[in-house]
């Protein structure tokens, strides 16, 4: 493992810090924070802490001498200097001279001993890094360091690679007791560099934030040295369907065995996101003839289990779904049972009985394809993803040299059902379209683009598809988060079966579509060109017949329901002089609208339709707007208010909002919603 420190980078970070009123200390401390939070080989998401010890001044203007500690819910990889609360070192220090110590006085003691009350809560680490006698502390989760200690003899091993460089301290559950038991260590060995936690991790420590990371870096190249003398990391492999299934025809049966029915009456499922991930090692893992063993003796490090629980469902190899499905079925239903069985062996045996949680998992492995992650959102099912390709590193460079071995079982449980772990995740409510993926088509602007930006505001995951690439990506981009912009002519069949799979393969099916794209084709009925009124049907009618005949087919796969919506607009039920070619397809969607609410509904599917007249999208070509204005002697502020009973315009976050109360109406089918500010003409009888 290479360094990164630059000394002018490191100087850099100095002189910005100096101009906020942050010292020296603070500043390289948040370098070389950054520097190890970067790498997955060292940080992921949340794993690993860093401290210095310095000065600072109270809310009085004393000044103290303080531990900087990295808080809870920042990301090593993109600290900042508030995500290094101070607290003080006379109260920590205090605590060591005590012989036990809840987790809850813990954390109410580092509370109240922060300079700043306001700050997050100091790491579940900061006992450890308060009562070792260094200035700089760097704790990783290196992937090296843990295929040597994961193993049967992973304390000889290490005893043997890192001899009077580093000492060993046995697995103890993060908290006070693993600080004293760490300061012990050290002190018996003052002149090591670093710590090797057994099945947990490594610190390394310095007078200075330099000599702390360079040691980090030494001691996990030792660990990659020894590593380095296996022969193979190949594991033996299974006998695979010589032609597997896709990601896009897989993934929507996972995400529907996985998603529990909260309620019944209400149609109300509890999804998960889910985040595919494949690669030549990821597939030499999941195909290797001992898989069943392997990936199911735990996770690498303890804290991961709160991210992907202790072991991952093993689905089977198929060339056909049916077989799939049945197969995946199975093996949930048993990854189930063992987890209600595990936490039997476990609860209240080591301490206060606890509430089971989620029995579902986090992580599936599928011979032939690869791993999903899963997870209430996108970024959660990213990081489980990350944890998942983490482990499979691990797990593979320690099968090399020996066997892999982590903690065990009852120290996993121990951590999954930490209060200090759990916390980590957050409690707050979900958003109401949470854990839904939602597709819009004609995206790229006006009312698509809205509607996108109200499902992402809601919770939901969205894709936006639009035949212009650019405009749907730049509409995604806006949306920011993991939202997607798909190229996608929907009159092409083709492309719509395409793009609804990389919809399959970014996040694991779709729960709502929005058929949104059209056009206005314009002409007397009788005098219209047939090769146009074609055209318009193509767009206005066929396109959402292939847009949502395919969405049924993932949603079938799925059996969690799901939501069909249309834009119909008001000629669909109230035609206009010379719009005919425009209205005829329109009414033809909205019977579509219907026609799928009653051959549907019984798999919990439910449909809905637009109507809507005169919308300000914004996006009026070549003056159309002011045109139609002008013809009838009007502004066009007064011409979009003109054609309505409450004389209010309408805009296309009006309608967007529309969409989002027909995917919220669990009760509702088939209905139609007008959104034009009153037009009696187009109101439904």
């Amino acid at each position: 493992m290479d360094s990164r420190w630059k000394p002018a980078e490191a100087r850099d970070y100095v002189a910005r810090y100096a101009a906020q009123g942050i010292g020296e200390d603070v500043a390289v401390r948040v370098y070389t924070t950054r520097l190890l939070g970067s790498d997955p080989r060292l940080v992921l998401h949340g794993g690993g802490n860093t401290s210095v010890k310095t000065t600072a001044v109270d809310k009085l203007g004393d000044s103290a001498e303080v531990l900087c500690v990295k808080g809870s819910g920042w990301d090593m990889g993109n600290i900042e200097p508030a995500g290094l609360p101070a607290v003080r070192m006379d109260v920590l220090r205090r605590l060591r001279s005590l012989d036990t110590l809840s987790d809850e006085d813990m954390v109410a003691i580092q509370r109240t001993a922060l300079i700043d009350p306001a700050s997050p809560n100091p790491s579940v680490e900061t006992l450890l890094h308060a009562f070792l006698p260094h200035k700089f502390i760097d704790h990783t989760h290196s992937t090296a360091v843990l295929a040597l200690t994961d193993q049967p003899d992973g304390e000889a091993i290490c005893a043997e690679v890192y001899g009077e460089r580093a000492a060993l301290v046995p697995y103890v559950m993060p908290g006070f007791g693993l600080a004293k038991l760490a300061a012990e260590v050290q002190a018996d060995h003052p002149d090591v560099e670093g710590l090797i936690l057994l099945k947990h991790g490594i610190f390394s420590f310095g007078a200075t934030a330099q000599e702390a990371y360079a040691r980090m870096i030494v001691l996990v190249t030792l660990a990659e040295k020894r590593l380095a003398k296996a022969t193979t990391r190949t594991f033996s492999a299974a006998t695979l369907p010589k032609k597997g299934l896709t990601v896009a025809q897989v993934a929507p049966v996972v995400r529907g065995l996985v998603a529990q029915c909260v309620d019944d009456n209400d149609g109300i499922w509890q999804r998960q996101v889910l985040a595919f991930r494949t690669s030549e090692a990821i597939l030499n893992f999941v195909g290797g003839a001992e898989v069943a063993r392997y990936a199911q003796q735990g996770v690498v490090t303890p804290d991961h289990t709160i991210r992907t629980k202790n072991w991952p469902v093993v689905l089977p190899a198929a060339d056909d779904v049916t077989v799939f499905r049945d197969g995946a079925q199975a093996a949930v239903a048993r990854f189930v049972d063992d987890y209600h069985a595990y936490f039997a062996r476990h609860n209240g045996k080591r301490g206060p009985e606890k509430t089971e949680l989620d029995p579902m998992p986090r992580v599936a492995l599928v011979p032939g394809l690869g791993i999903f992650g899963m997870g209430k959102s996108a970024k959660d099912a990213a990081i489980a993803a990350d944890i998942s390709e983490n482990m499979i590193d691990v797990v593979t460079d320690a099968e090399a040299i020996g066997t892999f071995l982590p903690v065990s079982e009852a120290d996993l449980f121990d951590v999954e059902y930490w209060s200090l772990e759990q916390a980590k995740l957050g409690k707050g409510a979900e958003q109401p379209l949470a854990r839904q993926i939602a597709v819009v088509t004609g995206a790229a602007s006006g009312i698509g683009a809205a509607t996108a930006r109200a499902m992402a505001a809601r919770g939901a995951e969205v894709a936006l598809l639009d035949r212009d690439d650019a405009g749907a990506r730049r509409a995604a981009g806006e949306i920011g988060g993991a939202a997607i912009g798909i190229e996608c002519d929907v009159t092409n069949p083709a492309h719509v079966t395409e793009a609804l799979a990389q919809v399959c393969r970014a996040f694991g099916g779709i729960d709502i579509v929005v058929s949104n794209a059209g056009a206005a084709w314009q002409g007397r009925i009788g005098e219209v060109d047939d090769a146009d009124l074609r055209a318009s049907f193509e767009l206005n009618f066929f396109a959402h017949q292939s847009v949502a005949k395919e969405a049924v087919r993932i949603m079938l796969a799925q059996g969690t329901g799901g939501c069909l919506l249309f834009n119909t607009s008001k000629q669909a039920v109230n035609p206009g002089p010379d719009f005919g070619p425009y209205g005829l397809p329109k009414a033809a969607t909205l019977f579509l609208m219907r026609q799928y609410a009653l051959d549907y509904g019984s798999a919990g599917i439910r449909t809905g339709a637009v109507n809507a007249d005169r919308v300000n999208t914004g996006i009026f070509a070549d003056g159309l707007l002011e045109q139609r204005a002008k013809a009838r002697g009007l502004t066009p502020e007064q011409y979009l208010r003109s054609g309505n009973l409450l004389n209010r315009e309408v805009k296309a976050a009006d309608v967007a909002q529309a969409f989002v109360d027909l995917a919220l109406a669990r009760k509702s089918t088939g209905a139609v919603m007008t959104v034009d500010g009153g037009n009696i003409a187009a109101a439904l009888r």
